[in-house]
């Protein structure tokens, strides 16, 4: 029997990462052939399908829509496609919403998300780690005393779902591991030790 768990184990090891990366990259290919409508599909315009054409229809419309909103011509469709979404109720909350979450995210030059953090979480003794995405702004920085970092805690083992809470910047530990370490580290609740930096130093935190 031990030998039948051993080798039973060893099997799930093996197959479980490899069951969840095509379960995710099949979610994801279906959702963006999802949002391809049906005079673009493969059978409407060639009588049989191809499996992956919406998905490059998809990647095709994020190039060329990348490509037009780099000039100047582009810019100015953007802004009046923008002024009008703006002037809809409940679509433009949401929009402005989203839009300002993705270009915070997604920025080259933005910092959120960017680096690893100790901080005491849920209470002081207890550490966990989290990763940076801003520094409190406007009102909520007038409340708060000493100077803040705004931090996401990822929950294990889904990282997706997790709390945003403000800390002092006095109260985190940076760490020089790379948020994909950090990430590893966190989805496999500490099994997978993180990556030590060459420097074996921590980083700054930036302001």
């Amino acid at each position: 029997m031990h030998v039948l768990k051993k080798y039973f184990i060893t099997g799930l090891v093996i197959w479980v990462p490899l069951v969840i990366t095509i379960w995710v990259l099949s979610l994801l290919v279906t959702t963006l052939e999802s949002v391809v409508p049906g005079f673009l599909s493969p059978q409407a315009l060639f009588g049989f399908e191809i499996p992956g054409f919406r998905v490059l229809v998809v990647a095709v419309v994020l190039f060329v829509t990348g490509l037009l909103a780099a000039n100047f011509l582009g810019r100015g469709i953007l802004n009046i496609y923008e002024k009008i979404l703006g002037r809809i109720p409940l679509v433009r909350n949401i929009y402005q919403s989203v839009k300002q979450v993705s270009d915070t995210v997604l920025s080259p030059n933005g910092q959120a998300f960017r680096q690893a953090v100790l901080v005491p979480y849920p209470s002081k003794g207890l550490w966990t780690m989290a990763l940076l995405t801003g520094s409190p702004a406007g009102e909520i920085a007038e409340h708060l005393q000493a100077e803040h970092v705004s931090v996401y805690v990822p929950s294990t083992p889904n990282p997706t779902s997790g709390v945003f809470i403000m800390v002092p910047r006095s109260e985190i530990i940076p760490l020089s591991m790379s948020v994909d370490s950090a990430l590893k580290y966190i989805v496999s609740m500490g099994v997978v030790a993180p990556i030590e930096s060459k420097t074996g130093k921590t980083s700054k935190i930036n302001k």
